[in-house]
C-alpha cells in the first residue's frame, strides 16, 4: 500500500509541475511592452506637445500680441488684458504630464547605453521646461515626477536654478551627440532619425535660452552666445529651412490637427489692425497667406485687407465692414499640404544672431543675419520675397533693435507663446494701446499658478510665491528684471 501511495504521490508532483510549467508566459499579455525602448515615447512626447503649443499660440497667444482677437468683442478678453486665474492650468497639466515621459524617456536611454536618445531627452526636456518657467516663473524641476519615489510635494526650484539646468544640460546633449551611430528605435515624426538635425536643434534652442536670459549678467550670455556662433562646427545650428524643427501635421490619424474641425479657428475671430498694418505697408506676401480680405458691411465686396484695433471700446456695430480674417488653409491638414507645427525655425535662429551683432555681442554683420532671417520667415511659408522688399524703407535693416523684434514678432508667428515671451524680454514691437485696455493697461506677464498646486503643495507653493513676490499676472519673472 505503501508503495502504491509514493508511486501516486510522485505522479501528482510530476502533473502539479506540469501545469505550472510556462505559467509566467501564458499569463504575460503579448499585445503590452514589458519595457519601454528610448524611442517608444518619441512620437507621442513631439507631437502631443506640439499639437498643444500650436493651439495655445492659437488660443493665447494671438490674442493678447495682437494678431487675432475675437470678434464680436465689446468687453473683457486676453486682448484686453483680462488674463483668468485658470488661464495656465492646460499648460502646467500638459507640460508636467509630458515632463514625465520625457523624465522616463531618458531613463531608458540611459538603460539601453543609447547617446544619441539620451541627448533627444535632455533637449525635448529643456525646450518643455523653458516653456513652463517663462509661464509662470519659479517651478518644481529637480523634485517633479519623482511619485514613485515618494516625493509627492515637490519643491520649487527658481527660475535662475532651472535656467542654469537647462543650458548645462543642452551643453552636455551636444557632446552626447553621435552621427555615427544610427536611432535604431523606430522613426521620429519630427527628423526622420537625423541624429544631426536632433544636434542642431538641441543649439539653436540653446541660442534662445541664452538670448532670453540676456539680462541677467550673471548668466554671461554675450560670451557664451559669441562662442556658439563663432565656432559652428563645434555648436551646429539651423543654416536653411529644411533643417528646422517643424512638425508636419498631415491629418493622418494619429498626426491630426489640434482642430477638430478647421472652421472652428475662424469663427468669431477677426485679424488685429497692427498685424495687417504692418504686412500692407511691406507689400508682404504674408498678407495674402495668412488672412482674408476685408468686406462691405453687407459681405457683397471685398475692400482690400482691413484689421480691427485690439481692445477697442464702444459697440461692434462701429466697424463698418467685415474685417479681414485668418485663411481656413492655415490649419487644414492634409497629406499633400500639412500643417505646420513649429518647435523652433531656421528664421528664429538669424534672428537671434542679428540681435547678438546689434548687440555687439559678435562682430558678425547684424545686417545680413536680419536679411536672412526675413527672407526665411517668409519663405517658411512657401513664398517668394519680392526683389524689392528689402528696399522698401519701412523693412531696410536700419541699425535697431526695435526692427529686428519688428520682424522677429512676424517670424514667430504660430510658435507657442514665443511672440509673448520675447514682448516681455524686450518690450517690442511696440503695440498699439486699445481704450479699453484692462489690468491697469499693464501686459500680464505670467499666468497665476493652478489651485490644485496652491491646495495640494500648499507649503512649497507658499515658498515659492514668497521667493517670487506675488502669485500674481503682473509679477515679473527672474529673466524681465
Amino acid at each position: 500500500m505503501k508503495k502504491y501511495l509514493s508511486l501516486i504521490l510522485l505522479a501528482l508532483s510530476g502533473s502539479l509541475a506540469g501545469c505550472t510549467d510556462g505559467f509566467e508566459e501564458l499569463n504575460t499579455d503579448p499585445t503590452r511592452i514589458e519595457r519601454i525602448s528610448p524611442g517608444t515615447l518619441l512620437n507621442p512626447i513631439v507631437y502631443e506637445v506640439a499639437a498643444f503649443n500650436t493651439a495655445r499660440a492659437d488660443a493665447f497667444t494671438f490674442d493678447i500680441m495682437q494678431v487675432a482677437l475675437p470678434f464680436p468683442s465689446v468687453s473683457g478678453g486676453v486682448h484686453r488684458y483680462v488674463v483668468s486665474e485658470s488661464a495656465g492650468n492646460s499648460t502646467w497639466n500638459t507640460y508636467y504630464r509630458w515632463l514625465a515621459n520625457i523624465r522616463e524617456m531618458r531613463a531608458a536611454a540611459v538603460a539601453a547605453q543609447d547617446p544619441n536618445y539620451e541627448a533627444v531627452a535632455l533637449t525635448l526636456n529643456a525646450w518643455v521646461y523653458a516653456n513652463l518657467t517663462d509661464c509662470f516663473g519659479d517651478v518644481p524641476m529637480a523634485e517633479a515626477s519623482r511619485a514613485e519615489e515618494g516625493l509627492l510635494y515637490p519643491v520649487f526650484d527658481s527660475q535662475q536654478q532651472v535656467y542654469t539646468q537647462l543650458l548645462n544640460d543642452l551643453e552636455a546633449a551636444n557632446t552626447l551627440f553621435d552621427t555615427t551611430r544610427p536611432m535604431n528605435y523606430g522613426t521620429d515624426i519630427l527628423f526622420d532619425n537625423n541624429v544631426a538635425s536632433w544636434r542642431r536643434f538641441c543649439n539653436s534652442l540653446r541660442m534662445r535660452l541664452l538670448l532670453r536670459v540676456s539680462k541677467r549678467p550673471e548668466m554671461n550670455t554675450a560670451t557664451r552666445l559669441s562662442a556658439m556662433i563663432n565656432d559652428p562646427a563645434k555648436y551646429p545650428v539651423f543654416t536653411q529651412n529644411s533643417e528646422s524643427a517643424i512638425l508636419k501635421i498631415t491629418g493622418v490619424t494619429p498626426n491630426i490637427s489640434p482642430w477638430g474641425r478647421a472652421i472652428d479657428f475662424t469663427t468669431s475671430r477677426a485679424a488685429a489692425e497692427f498685424f495687417i498694418d504692418n504686412l500692407n505697408t511691406w507689400t508682404d506676401p504674408r498678407l495674402t497667406k495668412f488672412n482674408t480680405q476685408a468686406r462691405t458691411k453687407d459681405g457683397r465686396s471685398t475692400i482690400g485687407y482691413k484689421g480691427i484695433p485690439s481692445a477697442y471700446g464702444g459697440s461692434d456695430a462701429q466697424f463698418q465692414y467685415q474685417p479681414s480674417n485668418f485663411n481656413i488653409a492655415l490649419v487644414t491638414a492634409t497629406v499633400a499640404a500639412p500643417v505646420p507645427s513649429v518647435l523652433m525655425s531656421y528664421a528664429e535662429v538669424e534672428l537671434i544672431k542679428a540681435e547678438a551683432a546689434q548687440r555687439g555681442y559678435t562682430t558678425a554683420d547684424a545686417r545680413t543675419h536680419y536679411e536672412r532671417g526675413v527672407k526665411a520667415a517668409i519663405e517658411q511659408w512657401g513664398l517668394t520675397v519680392p526683389t524689392t522688399y528689402f528696399q522698401n524703407p519701412a523693412v531696410a535693416y536700419n541699425g535697431t533693435l526695435a526692427r529686428i523684434m519688428l520682424q522677429k514678432y512676424y517670424a514667430l508667428f504660430f510658435n507657442d507663446y514665443q511672440q509673448w515671451f520675447e514682448y516681455r524680454r524686450t518690450g517690442l514691437p511696440v503695440l498699439p494701446r486699445g481704450q479699453d485696455l484692462q489690468n491697469n493697461g499693464v501686459m500680464p506677464t505670467r499666468f497665476k499658478y493652478p489651485l490644485i498646486v496652491q491646495t495640494n503643495n500648499g507649503t512649497n507653493y507658499r515658498a515659492a510665491v514668497q521667493a517670487m513676490g506675488a502669485d500674481d499676472v503682473n509679477t515679473k519673472v527672474w529673466w524681465e528684471k
